[in-house]
């Protein structure tokens, strides 16, 4: 009987993984008899209708945070007993429930790398980041078991927790709706024709727009008939540098285009019709954008930063997410050199078939199960 808390579940990644697990395995082939969720109303209406699947949808987290947190703390402990919950599995490194026994989900990777904290310098933010790393750090110790999204995370994260008493790096998935038809990199550079890049992000100090659109300016100076599409929107410092740079780089809006927030189901439509996919974050745990532009099968300028080596091999063209002469480089490359570009397309998607949510939910309930085994072994 498996209990899984996602009360925390706000982020669109969030979202997706308990989605994607539910809707893409069978527990009763892993020993499962049930599995009880915790969530707010508009999640659970998301996840699908199955014999197995016990939704519980207490009043507390439609509220505030801070009820939110006090329910976590005090009621749901009393919830998962009271279903005969065997271990409960926390979708979110944050939580202050002290079921036992336990696994928690490592999503969040900036309170972690000290040098993507300062860029936010003394503010309400880093406190916030400060107070999340002490949080998760506590959450992790206690677990009897920790998911990782990609050994990358578990490597740096460890670094502050210490050695972690059970580990496991189970990625998530990609859902079949990218695995579509795109360009995958066979485009000519024909006369007047636009190279579409694509960046789908959210607007934050690590992810680096501005810098992206500085680089997409020096291209069309260079003469490359050139286009960039942001989506994702944002607000704060990052959102007023990314506006200030599109104002000075394209004044009259002719190659750069904004759209904010896209919903995640409409995503594959834009990566259907770009030619080019950038992704210059410096910071993620595991960024599934990036897995996403390469099921797509579009050629991809890439970071080098984080997990992303990890994750795009030798499917895409590196550069410094920091230079925008690096960034430029990369994409001139890929412009200019057809059979590499049609390459690495290929290769990114090759790589993206082993992201599948059904291999990330037989791997989760496997995990869940041999620590249940493990805690009757040897309980403390």
């Amino acid at each position: 009987m498996v209990g899984i808390n996602a009360s925390r579940n706000r982020s669109g990644g969030a979202k997706v993984h308990l989605v994607g697990i539910l809707k893409n395995s069978d527990p009763l082939a892993h020993g499962i008899r049930e599995v009880h969720v915790w969530s707010y109303k508009n999640l659970l209406e998301e996840l699908p209708d199955a014999p197995f699947l016990i939704k519980h949808n207490p009043p507390e987290l439609e509220r505030s945070l801070i009820q939110q947190v006090g329910w976590e703390y005090y009621a749901l402990p009393k919830e998962a007993r009271r279903n005969s919950c065997d271990i409960l599995l926390n979708t979110d490194a944050g939580s202050v429930c002290g079921f036992r026994p336990s696994v928690v989900m490592s999503r969040d990777m900036l309170s972690f790398e000290r040098k993507e904290m300062n860029r936010y310098s003394l503010s309400a933010m880093r406190l916030r980041l400060i107070l999340l790393r002490f949080i998760q750090t506590r959450s992790m110790k206690r677990a009897d078991g920790v998911i990782f999204l990609t050994n990358y995370a578990a490597r740096i994260i460890q670094g502050t927790t210490g050695k972690l008493r059970c580990v496991s790096v189970i990625p998530h998935g990609v859902g079949s709706n990218f695995k579509q038809t795109t360009s995958a990199g066979a485009w000519l550079e024909e006369p007047g024709r636009i190279t579409r890049c694509l960046y789908i992000s959210n607007t934050e100090m690590f992810k680096h727009q501005w810098v992206v659109v500085r680089a997409i300016g020096e291209l069309r100076r260079q003469g490359y008939n050139i286009s960039l599409l942001l989506a994702g929107g944002g607000s704060g410092r990052a959102q007023r540098l990314l506006d200030e740079e599109v104002a000075r780089t394209d004044p009259q809006g002719d190659f750069i285009e904004s759209l904010g927030f896209v919903p995640h189901d409409e995503l594959p439509r834009l990566l259907a019709k770009a030619d080019l996919f950038i992704f210059a974050s410096s910071c993620e745990n595991m960024p599934n954008t990036l897995v996403e532009a390469m099921a797509s099968g579009l050629p991809i300028a890439c970071s080098n930063r984080g997990p992303m080596p990890e994750i795009l091999e030798d499917g895409g063209i590196y550069f410094d997410p920091e230079r925008s002469d690096s960034i430029s480089s990369a994409i001139e490359n890929i412009i200019q050199k057809r059979d590499m570009r049609i390459a690495n397309a290929k290769r990114a998607k090759e790589l993206a078939g082993q992201y599948s949510w059904a291999r990330c939910a037989s791997e989760t309930w496997d995990f869940l199960s041999a620590i249940i085994c493990q805690r009757e072994s040897h309980p403390s």
